[in-house]
């Protein structure tokens, strides 16, 4: 097979990066403005969630909602329908995680 037909490339390909997978993981609670997001996540820099929410929205994965039509009130994000498969697929590595974690002696 070749790598630009495997499966497991195409899904690493739209969840790469160092704060996607946590960037879906806090939205499948709920919807948050971007300032609760970079709170969520203090040790990522506003340049990289930014870039890697816009990818996220490229792929079609999170929502960019504007809370007031002057756009001065902010942001909020969300799932899409379609980015909400992608659930499943990373509490299955969380888990897989989870058991490595213990298994090695770090």
């Amino acid at each position: 097979m070749k790598l630009d037909e495997c499966p497991v490339r195409t899904t690493v390909d739209v969840i790469d990066g160092k704060w996607k997978p946590m960037i879906i993981n806090e939205l499948k609670r709920s919807p948050l403005r971007f300032g609760r997001l970079l709170r969520v996540l203090p040790d990522a820099s506003r340049k990289v969630v930014t870039e890697q929410l816009r990818e996220l929205e490229q792929e079609r994965i999170v929502a960019r909602r504007f809370l007031s039509r002057d756009r001065l009130d902010g942001v909020e994000y969300s799932l899409t329908r379609y980015g909400r498969t992608l659930v499943p697929v990373l509490e299955t590595m969380a888990n897989w995680g989870t058991k490595h974690k213990r298994r090695m002696p770090f």
